[in-house]
């Protein structure tokens, strides 16, 4: 095999690739990232038997097509560390050489066939989705899912898919973020009677991946796994068994709630002041909205206490309800700053509802009133 690859593009897609190869593992040939060189240019692939990945880079000179396995963490400091516009990679059964305008670096080259191949697969049953809201699905759901749980249905993202749209949803018990957005559907795509589970790790590494807001995003469930593709990148990731809870149950329907209107940017800052003096033993930031004016106040004995104010679109009668503001700063770090929401409170003991208008729903349990 003989290549000329641009340094860049090709750091790029083996760090997408590099992000699968497992960093420990009893099977030493996962560690590394198979090359396939073709006269249609070069693919990428890593898996760790749980997740896998193809990245096909058409815009690489092939002299002789050939493969050969990259290992993650040697390549990876090479062309991360060389200076070079484009890199030059040769392999034969003994080694794989690296060369760059004045450097060059030989590697040791393992047995190519010994590696799990990936095939190629071009589903024709799917949802699609833009990539700007394939993003928006996971990155306002995957923190509220819960890796190190016992429940193992909470170690990943749930996706379900509807006629015409596309539902995520992230929980650990304590907090539930669910995601809705608009998808269209190609070969009769209809996996409703299926749980599909996303685990965190694929998520991270899907998210990674496709980074293009104005691609089209392809998403195929099948019965243990998950298939997303765009035009240069195959995710495959097998799903996470249990029974995921009825979501649905968790957002409150309460016509008499007070709603209150407010701005992601000033709360957020107004919430980092009041949690100056939050300890692990008393974490709740308490939230006091009287005419016109939201209080936010923390105190914990062996630190001090704080108190800070926020002029806000509030005529209801005096409200209040204690949250750990580590839960409501999540929320808010996936929103723009100008980005407006609709908080929904019905007393102190009942949940919190915070609310977008692009389909953005979260529920926060308050904390005990004794924190």
């Amino acid at each position: 095999m003989k290549i000329t690859v641009d340094r860049s593009q090709m750091l790029s897609a083996f760090t997408v690739a590099a992000a699968v190869a497992p960093t420990r593992t009893p099977k030493a040939i996962l560690q590394n990232v198979k090359v396939d060189a073709t006269s249609d240019g070069m693919c990428l692939m890593a898996t760790d038997m749980e997740i896998g990945v193809r990245v096909q880079m058409p815009d690489v000179k092939v002299d002789v097509p050939g493969s050969c396995l990259l290992p993650v963490q040697r390549f990876m400091n090479i062309i991360r560390e060389s200076v070079d516009s484009q890199l030059k990679i040769s392999s034969d059964h003994q080694a794989t050489v690296v060369r760059g305008d004045r450097s060059q670096f030989r590697l040791s080259s393992p047995n190519v066939d010994e590696f799990a191949s990936l095939v190629a697969v071009r589903e024709e049953r799917y949802h699609q989705v833009t990539g700007r809201l394939f993003s928006e699905l996971f990155q306002r759901t995957a923190f509220a899912a819960d890796s190190e749980s016992s429940r193992y249905a909470l170690a990943g993202v749930l996706l379900e898919f509807k006629p015409d749209a596309l539902i995520a949803v992230g929980t650990d018990g304590r907090r539930l973020a669910k995601m809705e957005g608009p998808a269209t559907v190609s070969g009769g795509h209809d996996a409703q009677d299926t749980t599909t589970i996303v685990p965190t790790r694929a998520v991270s590494l899907m998210m990674r991946a496709f980074t293009n807001p104005e691609a089209d995003i392809r998403i195929t469930a099948r019965n243990n796994d998950i298939l997303v593709q765009d035009s240069r990148v195959t995710v495959f990731a097998r799903l996470v068994e249990g029974r995921f809870p009825r979501w649905r149950d968790v957002f409150p329907q309460r016509p008499d709630a007070q709603k209150i209107q407010l701005t992601v940017g000033p709360l957020f800052n107004a919430l980092r002041q009041a949690a100056v003096v939050v300890s692990e033993e008393s974490r709740g930031v308490q939230f006091t909205f009287e005419q016109g004016n939201l209080v936010l106040s923390a105190a914990t004995a062996e630190v001090g206490d704080s108190r800070v104010e926020l002029p806000v679109a509030y005529d209801g009668p005096p409200l209040s309800i204690s949250l750990d503001p580590r839960y409501v700063s999540d929320f808010l770090k996936v929103l723009e700053p100008e980005r407006t929401f609709t908080l929904e409170l019905d007393g102190s003991d009942s949940a919190a509802l915070f609310l977008t208008e692009d389909g953005y729903g979260y529920v926060v349990m308050p904390m005990a009133r004794d924190r």
